[in-house]
């Protein structure tokens, strides 16, 4: 007799073959969870155990990092990015958390697990127009900096007024100190530059081939100092007078007053102790050399923050006023007529704000700067 659950074939010969239908239990059956109902947690570990790091360069996923409070001659520890840190980027002058291996023995490798918050970021673009592929692309310069050092030559190459007020913008936009060191001091005065800064007390330094730094060490010390200039100003020489071990590359100008790039990425030196010091001596962030220092970042309202010299002008402009040379009711032009800024820091705000709109090639002016205080 044949159950309806039984189940009937025909054998190569045409009997009829019947088996028994196997009966199946809980036991047999297997619930794999599909990829969305598995169970998560939003719950991370805290990583109480995490060791403070600062993270002196970045190269390719791995970060060099040191120990807070450690010793110059502490080793020091190469770092990977965690996962659970998602996008967040991790820069030069990064206050990190560390766990894993963080003897800084050859081979090991520890990771970052925390960014501590930032106290100031440097950003910069290569192009200052927001509405173009490189005035999108915004890179991190430096983090937690306290002063941003703007190396310019007196001559050879001679000095861009334009890119000093461009460093000027993204100094004040990040709340950082600017500090301007004239090199080569031995080739020409810094009477024309420090004229066209007078307004500001913008604090300064004069560097020669074979002069003290003893001044410039001391504005240095205790703080986290970003060095930026174009290439060929002599910044790298001057890295490696503050810091000998340094070893950065000296590059060379050619004819045309343009220099070699010869820093390739930021890296942040410990500047040595002085006999007879105490306390904190220091970082110095070398940055490789910028031909052009884009602000795209910065809003058109932020960018006068550069211009200090030109802010109590604007209290007398009419509402949402452009600030630009075709504005009637500006106030700029009444201020500098009245001798009160000069005209040549006024041409260069305006020359910014044209930028921005998309105005002509903001980095024409540096491939031909002709007369050093004439513009960009």
């Amino acid at each position: 007799m044949v159950g309806d659950g039984d189940r009937q074939e025909l054998t190569a010969g045409g009997d009829v073959l019947t088996t028994k239908r196997r009966e199946y239990d809980e036991d047999d059956v297997r619930v794999r969870p599909g990829r969305s109902s598995r169970p998560r947690t939003r719950t991370r570990p805290l990583h109480a155990d995490a060791v403070d790091g600062f993270v002196i360069a970045v190269d390719r996923g791995r970060y060099t990092c040191v120990i807070p409070g450690a010793g110059p001659d502490a080793p020091l520890v190469t770092a990977m990015r965690a996962r659970e840190l998602g996008r967040k980027s991790v820069v030069v002058g990064d206050r990190v958390g560390l766990v894993g291996d963080t003897s800084g023995a050859p081979g090991a490798l520890a990771r970052i697990v925390r960014i501590a918050e930032r106290t100031s970021v440097l950003r910069r673009t290569a192009d200052d127009d927001e509405t173009t592929a490189e005035g999108r692309l915004e890179r991190v310069v430096v983090a937690n900096a306290d002063q941003l050092v703007i190396v310019s030559a007196l001559a050879d190459p001679p000095p861009r007024t334009g890119f000093i007020d461009r460093c000027l913008v993204a100094a004040y936009d990040a709340g950082i100190e600017p500090l301007l060191c004239l090199t080569k001091a031995d080739l020409a005065g810094p009477e024309a530059v420090l004229g066209y800064y007078t307004e500001l007390e913008l604090p300064y330094v004069l560097i020669r081939p074979d002069s003290d730094l003893a001044a410039l060490r001391a504005l240095l010390a205790g703080r986290v100092s970003v060095m930026v200039g174009h290439s060929g100003v002599g910044k790298s020489t001057l890295v490696n007078r503050l810091v000998p071990d340094a070893e950065r590359a000296v590059g060379t100008v050619s004819a045309i007053g343009r220099g070699r790039h010869t820093s390739t990425s930021a890296v942040a030196l410990r500047l040595p102790a002085e006999p007879g010091a105490d306390g904190d001596t220091g970082w110095i962030v070398d940055t490789p050399g910028v031909r052009s220092f884009g602000l795209a970042h910065v809003s058109a309202e932020s960018l006068l923050h550069g211009f200090p010299d030109l802010v109590e002008a604007t209290v007398d402009c009419p509402a949402n006023c452009p600030h630009t040379a075709d504005e009637a009711d500006c106030a700029l032009d009444a201020w500098v007529t009245a001798g009160k800024a000069d005209a040549r820091r006024l041409a260069s705000y305006r020359r910014l704000l044209a930028s921005r709109s998309g105005e002509g090639d903001p980095r024409e002016p540096e491939r031909n700067p002709g007369d050093p205080l004439a513009g960009s």
